[in-house]
């Protein structure tokens, strides 16, 4: 599989330099990236600023695995939620992207992968039990995405937590450690079955006198080969985060390439960061 710290090139959803409330953040990532020569672009036929869920999952130069984006948060008879679900076929063929389509409902959130694992939260056992048993999936998993190392955590406050997705959880620091949210830092039902797969756990954490309501959003980052950019809150824990993920991804804070994107509340407002506005693969050889 392909992990965020292998890919090269960046694609956003074009909301996200449409829509005034969004265009300071939009255009601080945009000089960023341009400075860095990094490679990005803006995706076409999307119906909001999110990218990663929709957007199908890399696993070779050549492998795009595209999930059926279904997700429960976007249904039922309201108008306003119908009306944000973007169809991926529509961006995929608009960006000559060619997909291995699969009948699973998977949002890519949900997908945080290593070159060799994936964690998962086991949301996507509910969203796929009217089509699908949980061996059904497990092995439609195992063969997409190829390999056997996927570790399913539980779907953790589901009453808060409606979309379910392992991207607000934990990240992988590498192949064999990940790094935990620090909500979760002493959650036993999250750190029970990634140590029984056999994986390093390093928890962020904060000391402060009160805590900034967006603090989960630092674990939210967008990781590429040359740069991850971190959400800046404004915040006392602001320091501490770029302590701790600079000690942990000591390999980009030794190039500078640890960077705070201010501006974020409006995006972080909606329940998502910046992975979640994100779509990172390696060799883009679809265009």
């Amino acid at each position: 599989m392909i992990a965020d710290w292998q890919t090269e090139t960046i694609y956003f959803s074009e909301w996200l330099r449409k829509l005034q409330s969004y265009k300071p953040v939009c255009r601080f990532i945009e000089n960023e990236l341009t400075a860095r020569h990094i490679s990005y672009e803006f995706l076409q036929g999307t119906n909001d600023i999110w990218a990663r869920d929709y957007m199908p999952v890399q696993i070779s130069d050549e492998k795009f695995i595209e999930f059926r984006y279904d997700p429960d948060y976007l249904q039922g008879t309201a108008k306003c939620r119908r009306n944000y679900k973007t169809y991926p076929d529509i961006v995929c063929q608009h960006h000559s992207i060619p997909t291995l389509k699969s009948g699973l409902i998977v949002d890519g959130g949900n997908v945080v992968k290593s070159s060799k694992a994936v964690i998962m939260s086991e949301k996507v056992f509910a969203e796929n039990r009217h089509n699908f048993s949980k061996k059904a999936v497990i092995d439609e998993l195992e063969a997409l995405l190829e390999t056997e190392k996927i570790v399913f955590v539980p779907w953790l406050e589901k009453q808060t937590d409606e979309c379910g997705h392992t991207d607000g959880y934990v990240r992988f620091i590498d192949d064999d450690t990940v790094l935990v949210n620090h909500i979760y830092r002493n959650t036993s039902r999250l750190l029970k079955p990634l140590q029984l797969a056999g994986l390093r756990i390093e928890k962020l954490h904060f000391d402060v006198a009160r805590e900034h309501r967006h603090n989960w959003a630092y674990l939210n980052f967008l990781q590429t080969r040359d740069l991850i950019l971190v959400p800046q809150l404004g915040a006392d824990e602001d320091e501490q985060a770029f302590r701790q993920l600079s000690d942990y991804y000591s390999r980009y804070a030794a190039t500078n390439s640890i960077v705070f994107v201010p501006g974020m509340l409006p995006i972080l407002d909606e329940g998502g960061a910046l992975n979640c506005i994100s779509w990172t693969i390696q060799n883009n050889k679809t265009n």
